[in-house]
C-alpha cells in the first residue's frame, strides 16, 4: 500500500532555507539519513519540499477565483511531502516517526495513482 506523509511546519522556525545559515547543514543531514533510509528499505515512492506559503496560489473551481497566499491562515503550514510504500498503516506509521521534523505529519493511505 502507499502513504501519503503531509509535513506539517511552523515556517518561522528552524533554519531558512539558505545553505549559509546557521544549523542547515546539521538539518540537511538528518533528513539526507531519512531519505537513504526510506530508499534502502523499498518505501520511497517519491516525494518533495515545497517552497514557503507565501508563495502558493489557491483556484476556487467552485466560484472562479483565484487569490495569493495559501488556502487557510494556520499556524502551521505544508512545508512538503512524501508518498512511501508501505505493508500496512502501522508501518507506515513507523516510517513517519522517524521523519527529522519537529513539525505533525498527517499520514494518509494513498486511494489510487493512476500511474501505479
Amino acid at each position: 500500500m502507499e502513504y501519503m506523509f503531509l509535513i506539517n511546519v511552523d515556517e518561522t522556525q528552524g533554519p531558512p532555507g539558505d545553505p549559509t545559515a546557521d544549523g542547515f547543514e546539521e538539518m540537511m543531514a538528518g533528513w539526507f539519513a531519512y531519505n537513504q533510509m526510506l530508499t534502502d528499505g523499498g518505501h520511497f515512492v517519491a516525494g518533495a519540499s515545497l517552497q514557503p506559503s507565501a508563495t502558493a496560489t489557491v483556484v476556487r473551481n467552485d466560484s472562479g477565483t483565484v487569490t495569493d497566499g495559501p488556502y487557510v491562515e494556520t499556524k502551521e503550514q505544508i512545508g512538503g511531502f512524501y508518498v512511501v510504500s508501505a505493508a500496512d498503516l502501522d508501518e507506515a506509521l513507523a516510517l513517519a516517526a522517524k521523519m527529522p521534523t519537529q513539525g505533525a505529519i498527517e499520514v494518509r493511505p494513498v486511494m489510487f495513482r493512476p500511474d501505479a
